[in-house]
């Protein structure tokens, strides 16, 4: 467990979460193409963002409340009296099980003797922030409490386009209300009610890797865009802060909700209960082909999330028996609307890069739509998702002092997840649902593609009809069985395998270099008469740990713990059918005509077998779950504090979202596995100098994950000879996870006689390079800032800060990811600038 102390908050000048990750090595926040996009990660392992049915691997709990989503998360922190870190699976602790670990932020209870602070706060990019907090008791047993805040900056991202203000910009409010009553000794009761709204452009990119689209030496994407008028960022300068884009990038999110703790102890035992209700809406557009064309006018999307939760715990002791037991209950359901909108400049830019000017017109014409269809102006797809999601649990946890210096720990939790989920979509993309690929079942494209490989084989040239008989997938599939006799069989099955690489090849099949534009195919809705749309998840997971106090200074312990995260559904545009469902829902009807299914008979030479990102994919990711063991230290001394903890903790069946240039290939990678040290420390040589240094030293791996998502054209892609956005990234290192993290930090203070007190305090963190993505090793993100605060408090009050985050300005990439329609283009997001500001406070 790692504690940030209110006063660290203070002095460091952590205004929301995401600044946590400057003084605690082990977490990270990570900003993605909107705000309500934040993944949490600890220990390098986290997920949740990009897709509203996934619930994140950490979990965030507000004063006990757990916060089930990105954007129902804290923008800028209300006053506090401490933020924890707890690293690896937490079930005995809290109710709702989190997988990966957990980040508790605990405000400040109301007193009964009247205080509070106000402050105002100004800094570069013209940001200007003010807040304030009072407290006191209205009668003997009542105590309340107002927190309020705002925030406001410009952005650092200018807009060159049309798209209006500048990107990357802080607009926010907050206010926290409390009442605490206390009519005993015995018995007291916690109210909160708390809203966080925020309006925000958000997000910008630059360009961090252009390849050709297609082939070793043909045009980029950029060059495409160019070529037609327009302007998008380049690789010569990854870290301009400039982009084009030419409409609203917007995020909003209103966030609310009431809860209730009432403790009471009653003598035999004390019983916690918290009792919370919440709801979130959140909304963002944005120009996701990030440059001055209108090739997607708008992609948008709107969450309603409504949450109930409920929590009992009871604890007590017995002679050398400390016990905990306790229940947990969630509800909540979500509505999602989400889509996309062509702009004037789609087919423009899509002509060009399917093969030039006139290509679309050429299918048009000869597949027999009318000309102007394809990828046309206000072509819009608009989607629908729906999760109702209920979950409760049963805990506990035994403490048996053995000795006075040993003690034994033994937790359980079984936990029962239901969730039911919909999705459907009306899909105006003509081009996204017509059949590039043939029948289902045929395994070659066309009768082309047949003659194509027929001639291969030095037979004369074929015709289009088999043995006479026209060209299907029954008569090809007799043919095959034997069924027209032996020499058709073996002239079929020839012409098959050497019709296998051809599938792919321009030269052969024409419109091969068509099938990645197909990135909106038909959708299947769900529920249908094959998939219900149910999950169904049970699990116990456990802890035992030992814990011995060497003496007065020193504990030492040994731990196992098991985590768990139920099925996560997948509420994107890219939820497609599992393949596994795939002959049934042929049966049945229901599938679409460029959904293509695998001859069973022969998988070698299969050339239309279903792909991540393609056609089939996943409606759901099943449920994770984690197991850690782990030996730590705690020490406290005279002048200090330690604590270490060696791990090795395993997730199977991890929950991965990725993000593949047209849309979020939900997956579950095999296993993934780190081992490590992690370590935090105090230490005050001398009265006025407190120094800190933290860290986690860690080998992260993929030790399964075949079928994973890859960027197509990659490497890691091409290993099997296939661009098909899916390869085997087993044995290799997840990408964004550092293998090294430190953290230090170093605070001089020094009283004057007036009472004035004024401090120095410095602080470092490091982070070695790791790839941004996963199978583009040449694109890495490091971390290497200094921040630094000077403040005087005075005697009657008032006090005043100055600081600055980044002070060397330091270059980095966040995090990345391919092109939208740019297909060998990686965008990234570069780090935050350098940033300073000077901050006036008045505690009474």
């Amino acid at each position: 467990v790692t504690v940030t102390t209110a006063d660290v908050i203070e002095k460091a000048q952590i205004l929301d979460i995401k600044d946590l990750q400057t003084v605690v090595p082990t977490f990270r926040a990570s900003q993605l193409q909107n705000t309500a996009n934040t993944t949490l990660t600890i220990r390098g392992l986290g997920n949740g963002s990009n897709n509203y049915g996934i619930e994140p691997a950490v979990g965030l709990f507000i004063d006990g409340v757990y916060r089930s989503r990105a954007a129902a998360r804290i923008n800028d922190l209300p006053a506090l009296e401490r933020i924890e870190v707890l690293s690896g699976p937490q079930s005995i602790l809290f109710g709702k099980n989190a997988s990966t670990g957990v980040v508790s932020v605990v405000t400040k209870t109301p007193q009964f003797e009247t205080s509070g602070y106000i402050e105002g706060g100004i800094g570069n990019y013209n940001q200007n922030y003010a807040r304030g907090y009072i407290t006191g008791g209205v009668s003997d047993s009542v105590a309340v409490s107002l927190g309020i805040g705002y925030q406001k900056r410009d952005g650092y991202f200018e807009n060159i386009g049309d798209g209006g203000e500048e990107l990357n910009n802080i607009d926010r409010f907050s206010w926290r209300g409390q009442l605490l009553w206390e009519p005993t000794d015995e018995l007291s009761v916690r109210l909160i009610a708390d809203q966080n709204t925020l309006t925000e452009n958000c997000c910008g990119t630059g360009v961090a890797l252009e390849r050709p689209l297609s082939g070793a030496t043909g045009p980029t994407a950029g060059q495409v865009v160019r070529s037609l008028g327009g302007q998008q960022p380049t690789t010569s300068d990854p870290f301009s802060y400039i982009t084009y884009t030419n409409s609203l990038t917007e995020n909003e999110i209103d966030d609310e909700g009431v809860s209730a703790q009432i403790d009471w102890d009653f003598g035999l035992a004390n019983l916690t209960s918290i009792t919370a209700l919440r709801k979130t809406d959140s909304s963002y557009v944005s120009d996701s082909d990030f440059n001055s064309l209108d090739v997607l006018r708008d992609v948008f999307q709107s969450n309603v999330l409504d949450t109930f939760t409920q929590e009992v715990r009871l604890t007590g002791s017995l002679d050398v028996f400390d016990w905990m037991v306790g229940g947990y209950y969630f509800n909540e359901d979500i509505k999602q609307t989400s889509g996309l909108i062509y702009g004037d400049d789609a087919r423009r830019y899509v002509d060009v890069i399917a093969g030039g000017p006139g290509t679309l017109g050429g299918v048009e014409a000869a597949l027999g739509i009318s000309p102007g269809t394809f990828f046309g102006s206000n072509v819009r797809i608009d989607e629908t998702f729906v999760q109702d999601n209920e979950a409760w649990s049963i805990f506990g946890s035994l403490d048996f002092k053995v000795t006075d210096r040993l003690t034994l720990t033994a937790g359980g939790n079984f936990t029962k997840d239901q969730k039911d989920a919909s999705g459907r979509t009306v899909n105006n993309d003509v081009f996204g649902n017509i059949d590039l690929q043939g029948e289902p079942g045929a395994r070659v494209v066309s009768t082309n593609i047949f003659r194509n490989g027929n001639a291969g084989t030095g037979t004369p040239s074929f015709p289009g009809a088999l043995m006479g008989l026209p060209f299907t997938p029954a008569n090809l599939a007799a043919a095959r069985a034997g069924e027209l006799g032996p020499a058709a069989k073996g002239y079929v099955d020839a012409v098959i395998a050497a019709s296998a690489a051809l599938v792919a090849d321009p030269t052969t099949n024409p419109l091969a270099g068509l099938f990645a534009l197909q990135f909106q195919p038909q959708f299947l809705t769900f529920p249908n008469a094959v998939e219900d749309g149910k999950t169904d998840d049970e699990e116990f997971t456990y802890t035992f740990k030992a814990a011995y106090k060497v003496n007065d200074n020193i504990n030492v312990y040994g731990s196992y713990a098991t985590g768990f995260k139920a099925s996560s559904w997948n509420l994107t545009r890219d939820s497609r059918p599992f393949l596994a469902d795939g002959a049934a829902l042929q049966v049945a009807g229901l599938l679409p005509n460029n959904y293509i299914l695998p001859v069973p008979d022969d998988p070698a030479t299969n050339v239309n077998e279903a792909r991540p990102g393609r056609n089939f994919g996943t409606r759901y990711s099943g449920p994770e779950t984690v197991e850690v063991f782990e030996i730590g230290l705690k020490g406290r001394f005279e002048r200090g504090a330690i604590n270490i903890a060696l791990f090795d903790q395993t997730v199977k069946n991890f929950q991965s979202t990725i993000f593949l240039g047209t849309g979020f290939v939900l997956a579950n990678a095999g296993q993934q596995s780190t081992q490590g040290i992690e370590f935090d420390s105090t230490f005050t040589p001398v009265d006025p100098l407190t120094l800190t240094f933290g860290g986690i030293i860690q080998d992260p791996v993929f030790d399964s994950f075949v079928g994973a998502p890859v960027d197509r054209g990659s490497a890691i892609d091409l290993a099997d000879g296939t661009a098909d956005g899916s390869g085997d990234l087993s044995g290799q290192k997840p990408a964004g996870i550092n293998e090294i993290a430190l953290t230090t930090s170093a605070t001089y203070t020094h009283d004057f006689s007036n009472g004035t007190t004024a401090f120095i305090r410095v602080n470092y963190q490091y982070e070695d390079e790791t790839p941004v993505v996963n199978d583009l090793p040449e694109v890495t993100r490091d971390t290497s800032n200094v921040n630094a605060s000077v403040g005087v408090d005075f005697s009657g009050g008032w006090s005043m800060r100055v600081w600055a985050n980044n002070l060397f300005n330091h270059k980095a990439y966040t995090s990345g990811f391919p092109g939208v329609l740019q297909q060998g283009t990686l965008n990234a997001y570069p780090n935050q600038p350098r940033t300073y500001g000077v901050a006036l406070r008045r505690n009474f």
